[in-house]
């Protein structure tokens, strides 16, 4: 089981300059406020509080508490726009450091900066743009994560991970140069893995890739979360009203979804090939877009293991090796979409993570 990993707790002098002094997730996740009675924002931070990733101590204590719930890998987030790297601190640390000996691997996320906070190429901050060069330069930087010893593997293979593989120009052209590259400098051909976040259900080995991820949450299957001709549904509706009174909120604005049909829409629309899967923990990103939010409500650590044990079943049938399950995420804060300890349920999710996983729990170290 490996979780994705958000990087942006930090300030950088890019974020300074975009959106004030100082800013870092935490300013959006703070500065939430809750839309309808009941609403659970905003979200407070428990056993670490308001953490900053330079801190090797904080990252230390992140490896250890997942450890003992039985997750067995970081995805950290990784941003290369021709040769620029953003919120690169935090890895780069880990890599020189050698520390926390937990494993990790990357996932590039290969879209462009904007001001806004659903993907939308508009008000551009820093454009996501591709060349054959640039590829080269890419993977010769990427070697040298490849070749840590904490690594994730697939059958010996550097696992890496690309968020919009059709974004790619020409991926099985991107694809040959990354593997012929790691096999010019004496590493084993990358596994390379295409997300489907934006191509649902579309099998990435069609375009040059080892294998699919199967993305939660799939925003797009909720009914009315998105318009057709783009990527917010901003604005009053009946429909939005209709499905608020059922959920006992009056609203004709909100775009509020309940967790157990959430879920039960994103899994019925699985692909038909075999694929890697995740599971979302939460869903409510008011801290980024305020009242035009995607809250979806009533989820629980109880209904999370219960998915999560249905994603692990999809990863038995796999080869041993291939075994991967993936859960977003571990610190997406501003999405309400983390594992980490909050105020509200605790240990909660962890606990929910070893339930779905049968781990035993780890007895703490130093008798603490």
């Amino acid at each position: 089981m490996i979780a994705f990993y958000l990087p942006q707790f930090h300030p950088i002098p890019e974020n300074d300059g975009w959106w004030g002094r100082g800013f870092t997730e935490w300013t959006n996740v703070c500065q939430a406020k809750p839309l309808f009675r009941g609403h659970y924002q905003p979200r407070l931070p428990a056993d670490m509080g308001f953490y900053d990733l330079r801190v090797p101590e904080t990252r230390a204590a992140q490896a250890e508490l997942v450890q003992e719930y039985g997750i067995e890998g970081f995805c950290y987030w990784h941003y290369w726009f021709q040769g620029r790297r953003l919120l690169w601190r935090p890895f780069n640390d880990v890599l020189q450091s050698g520390q926390p000996d937990f494993p990790f691997c990357l996932a590039w996320a290969n879209e462009s900066w904007s001001r806004r906070w659903l993907g939308e190429e508009k008000d551009v901050l820093v454009a996501q743009t591709y060349s054959d060069h640039d590829d080269i330069q890419h993977i010769q930087w990427l070697l040298q994560a490849f070749a840590d010893r904490r690594h994730i593997t697939v059958n010996g293979r550097p696992l890496f991970l690309i968020y919009r593989p059709r974004h790619l120009p020409d991926p099985q052209r991107t694809t040959d140069i990354f593997r012929t590259e790691c096999v010019k400098a004496g590493l084993p051909e990358p596994f390379l893995v295409g997300i489907d976040a934006h191509c649902q259900n579309f099998d990435c080995r069609s375009i040059g890739f080892d294998g699919t991820l199967s993305f939660e949450p799939q925003l797009g299957i909720l009914p009315g979360a998105f318009r057709p001709d783009s990527s917010s549904s901003d604005g009053a509706t009946l429909s939005k009203l209709l499905r608020n009174l059922r959920l006992g909120i009056f609203s004709n604005r909100l775009k509020i979804y309940d967790d157990k049909e959430a879920r039960d829409l994103m899994f019925r629309r699985k692909p038909d090939f075999p694929y890697y899967p995740s599971i979302f923990v939460g869903w409510d990103n008011t801290p980024r877009r305020r009242e035009n939010a995607i809250v979806v409500i009533n989820g629980t650590p109880d209904r999370f293991a219960e998915r999560l044990s249905a994603m692990i079943r999809v990863a038995a049938d796999r080869p041993f090796e291939d075994r991967l399950v993936f859960i977003n995420a571990w610190n997406e804060w501003a999405e309400g979409n983390y594992l980490e300890p909050d105020l509200k349920w605790g240990h909660g999710y962890l606990e929910a993570v070893r339930k779905a996983a049968r781990v035993p729990l780890v007895p703490p170290c130093n008798g603490r």
